[in-house]
């Protein structure tokens, strides 16, 4: 069991090699272009402060695509855990137990993904479409369609705490998603989830308790949502219940820009990591340029599609 998922992630490491070069040509270009805007600290790091909560939602998708999978709920649970945190911070008054309840109620939806999956035998595209629904429905009627305000202390502790100048949040995410890379890459739970994605059926006659670990990959992926949704109630002050409808469809296109295949077993969290910031990148290069937003979606559009194809072409040319 050792080698399993070994040959798909170096398989996927081409990709992130180039889709690695688009970034820094991107980085690149943009410096040329506004030398006095673009290539500053306060502007680089204003750049991984607005990525660093879709990585979050991003690493954990890269986990669940890797597997042959999708989760289009991450969005929902994500405002349905900050709301719950509101609600018990106001109650309580401890962050603490307000982080607590962002992550059990985001690990609780993401548990439930997983079993109506693996035991279900539901597919995954149906059951976290359903529970997107199911957790913004529940969020609207926790708060009345009215998005709550993070109490002072949390949005002016957490949301604003710095270390070594770098917002404190962008620490976290960043640690965070530094121990999933390695654990994907280097651990028994990275190699069965390569395996499930590679062939679920070889997997299982491999050793590979399959309906598990699919439950504990899609757990992870709502226990992250429900960090995320904390992490948000604190920078930006507010639940955002109507801001984060299209963060699942944001966080996809992350996974396949850096490189993972849609259709499981390979992919890296590094090349996640260059696939959140790529449109970050693009639209904060455009706003500095004056140049219209639509552009932005026009060609993340566009890397994506090209994204999938090379991923399709790759396949072609490994069963040839």
């Amino acid at each position: 069991m050792s080698g399993l998922g070994t040959r798909p992630a170096r398989l996927g490491g081409l990709q992130v090699v180039w889709i690695g070069l688009v970034l820094a040509g991107l980085l690149v270009a943009f410096s040329v272009l506004a030398p006095r805007s673009f290539p500053t600290s306060f502007n680089l790091l204003n750049l991984v402060s607005d990525a660093a909560i879709l990585l979050l939602l991003a690493t954990g998708m890269t986990f669940v695509i890797i597997t042959a999978g999708i989760d289009l709920s991450v969005g929902g649970v994500l405002v349905f855990s900050a709301v719950v945190a509101a609600r018990v911070i106001e109650g309580t008054g401890s962050p603490l137990l307000g982080a607590a309840g962002a992550l059990a109620t985001g690990l609780a939806w993401g548990l439930l993904n997983g079993v109506l999956v693996a035991l279900g035998r539901i597919p995954a595209l149906i059951v976290t479409l359903g529970t997107l629904g199911m957790s913004l429905g529940g969020a609207l009627l926790l708060t009345g369609g009215v998005d709550l305000r993070a109490p002072a202390g949390l949005n002016l502790g957490l949301g604003l705490a710095r270390w070594l100048g770098v917002p404190l949040i962008v620490w976290i995410c960043a640690a965070i998603t530094a121990v999933l890379a390695l654990a994907l890459a280097f651990t028994r739970f990275g190699r069965h989830t390569y395996a499930i994605g590679s062939n679920a059926e070889a997997a299982r006659r491999g050793g590979v308790a399959v309906r598990r670990h699919l439950i504990k990959v899609y757990g992870l992926a709502g226990l992250l949502a429900g960090l995320a949704g904390h992490l948000s109630l604190a920078k930006y002050g507010i639940t955002g219940v109507s801001a984060h409808s299209t963060d699942n469809l944001q966080a996809i296109a992350a996974v396949v820009i850096g490189g993972t295949s849609l259709f499981g077993g390979a992919g890296t969290v590094a090349g996640t990591v260059i696939g959140v910031f790529i449109p970050v990148v693009l639209q904060n290069g455009f706003q500095i340029l004056g140049v219209r937003p639509f552009w932005q979606q026009v060609v993340v559009g566009a890397v994506l599609v090209a994204a999938v194809y090379m991923d399709q072409w790759r396949r072609r040319a490994r069963d040839q």
